[in-house]
């Protein structure tokens, strides 16, 4: 039996659609024409748009029904044909949908909300016994829930309550609203929209039905939701759904820039999803292109974060072997675990198989007094010469200790074994343990995340095979020699859930922890004050722009990345002088941020902006 929409939102991450309005206006319907009868007079391009968000991977498709009801189809004289439109978008979504039992996807009824002439010219009894009558039809002809859109107001909200009550229909239903950009500008504040807040998602009234979900879509493009997101859901109690429209203007140099690219929408929609969200799709602007791309990075990370890791008991003729001292497993591990101070740089392997340029990067960093050097496992979901060769090629013929980073995506947990196994065979034995970005939009647009597991799975599994026993509890005779870290993001917009992790991954066996690019050393000491007494050294991540573009990028573009004000207003004034200025600027900034942390640190990770070691060189000179 089929879950119902409820269940599953307490099970899954669910990604609704997108926008049907633009699909429409960009197959040249313009707006002097209704496009809810085009459920009967067009029914194939409507089939056609729901087609290409169920190609996409979306569980859920909204009918075409928004502006459905009595008043508003009064306008274009169409009154009369109210059922036959809405039971015609709900045939066409189900058939779209299909009836398959392994990929259950969701009718969601689209109702929206009254306009302000409806409101002035119409008795509250008129309007809410207009929309109960959509309700009914829309329920008869089998949607799963009904989604109440872009209400702008709580009486609104509550008018639609009432239509679901009046109709006297079981159903589950979504209210949703379109909160305005005004509401984040001054002079309101952080107690006023959070009274606000308070106002429009308070429960209802004891005698009224209660929706299973709350909504925000329209009105907000991305960035702007995300403000929203961070702020709503300190409020709520239900599960909330977030569809931000497809972006807004910004300015950069002079000119509006739209940034709606089809990743730079995921990445946020990834974001809404770590604050808590239950669901992420799309509102006006948004395309089949952007869902697809929501699908591919929210659905696999949302797995790796239900997915449990499965040890399976030593078989009786195993047994555990003891793990060797931390501090012999390598040089890192034995600066870390006495105290002492420990450099390590970022370098990002070649795509190519020829490592001699890359092996000469290598020593000079070792001869530039660098401990380790960081070898990304297919940084943004690149592919590169396999991490595991570089680390041996750079272990063997530079003589500098490599700290090889692991992440889920791109292998099961069968071949994740196999890898950290062969790791022991070639003495590599500094190991970073992340759960890794899905794969994006680029080069390998077909490619998937597997994401058998997290982070805190493979410390699990790796702390197994440092006892000599494998996943499925069988010997693999002498144990693995590993000294393995994890990462963790200081400047989370959902800190709580980044402490709780981190704690996790502590309990699962990891020996160092190693951050994120800190751009605001404040933001990482608060965390490490709100963690506590953290047993693991913590190597703290520095990024040195290179650039005035380099920061504007990681700031607008780096959904959660946090570059102060006065740093960019810094590298600008920096920029209006000389290339030169711009980087020893960067390599300014980056040193006071390691000296504001070094007491509360015991090393440095600094990354090599594209590629330029000798930026990162700079920077560790004190």
């Amino acid at each position: 039996m089929f879950k119902t929409f409820q269940e599953a939102l307490s099970q899954s991450t669910l990604v609704f659609d997108g926008a049907t309005g633009t699909e429409i206006y960009r197959r040249h319907v313009f707006t002097n024409q209704c496009y809810d009868e085009l459920n009967l007079r067009n029914r194939k391009m409507i089939a056609q748009i729901a087609e290409s968000y169920r190609d996409a991977g979306a569980n859920v498709l909204t009918t075409n029904t928004y502006g459905a009801n009595r008043f508003s189809l009064e306008l274009y004289g169409l009154e009369s044909q109210i059922e036959a439109i809405n039971r015609a978008g709900v045939e066409i979504a189900k058939e779209v949908a299909g009836n398959d039992p392994e990929n259950k996807i969701y009718i969601a009824g689209s109702v929206g909300y009254p306009s302000k002439a409806t409101l002035e010219r119409r008795s509250r009894d008129e309007i809410v016994g207009a929309y109960s009558e959509q309700i009914r039809i829309l329920v008869d002809a089998g949607v799963d829930l009904i989604i109440f859109e872009s209400q702008p107001t709580r009486e609104s909200a509550e008018i639609m309550v009432d239509a679901v009550k009046r109709a006297g229909v079981n159903v589950q239903f979504v209210v949703s609203y379109g909160l305005h950009p005004s509401l984040f500008q001054e002079p309101n504040t952080l107690e006023s929209r959070a009274r606000r807040f308070a106002e429009l998602f308070k429960p209802f009234d004891e005698a009224s039905p209660s929706p299973v979900a709350w909504g925000l879509n329209c009105l907000l493009g991305p960035s702007e939701m995300l403000h929203a997101v961070q702020e709503v859901v300190k409020t709520l109690k239900l599960p909330l759904i977030v569809q931000p429209n497809a972006g807004s203007p910004q300015p950069f140099e002079g000119r509006l820039l739209y940034y709606s690219s089809p990743e730079y929408l995921s990445t946020y929609a990834m974001r809404y999803v770590d604050l808590g969200a239950a669901a992420v799709g799309g509102c006006c602007g948004t395309t089949p292109e952007e869902i697809a791309e929501i699908v591919k990075h929210v659905r696999p990370t949302a797995k790796s974060r239900r997915t449990k890791i499965v040890l399976v008991d030593a078989q009786p003729n195993v047994k555990e072997q003891e793990e060797s001292k931390p501090e012999t497993r390598s040089n890192l591990a034995r600066k870390l675990c006495a105290g002492e101070w420990v450099q390590t740089v970022e370098a990002i392997p070649p795509c190519g198989y020829d490592l001699s340029a890359f092996i000469e990067k290598a020593k000079t960093l070792k001869a530039g007094g660098v401990d380790a050097v960081n070898l990304p496992d297919g940084p943004r979901a690149s592919a590169r010469i396999t991490s595991i060769v570089a680390a041996q090629k750079v272990l063997t013929d530079a003589q500098i200790e490599p700290v090889l980073h692991v992440c889920c995506r791109d292998r099961n947990l069968i071949g994740l074994q196999a890898d950290l196994i062969g790791c022991a065979a070639f003495g590599i034995t500094n190991i970073l343990f992340i759960t890794g970005d899905p794969p994006k939009l680029g080069n390998y647009p077909n490619a998937t995340g597997v994401f058998d597991c997290d982070s805190i799975g493979l410390c699990q599994l790796q702390h197994r095979l440092n006892r000599g026993i494998d996943l499925g509890g069988l010997s693999i005779g002498a144990p693995t020699n590993a000294f393995f870290g994890v990462g963790f993001d200081p400047s989370a917009i959902n800190r709580q859930r980044e402490l709780e992790r981190l704690r996790l991954k502590v309990e699962a066996g990891a020996l160092f922890a190693v951050t994120q690019p800190v751009f605001d050393p404040d933001i990482l000491l608060r965390f490490l004050d709100d963690y506590g007494d953290l047993p693991i050294p913590v190597i703290a991540g520095v990024w040195p722009f290179v650039s005035y573009r380099n920061a504007l990028f990681m700031r607008k573009e780096v959904p959660g990345v946090v570059v102060p004000d006065t740093i960019m207003a810094r590298m600008e004034a920096a920029a209006e002088k000389s290339k030169e200025e711009q980087v020893q600027m960067g390599i300014t900034i980056a040193r006071e941020s390691l000296e504001r942390l070094r007491s509360r640190v015991q090393g440095v990770q600094v990354s090599a902006p594209l590629g330029r070691i000798d930026v990162s060189l700079k920077t560790l000179e004190r």
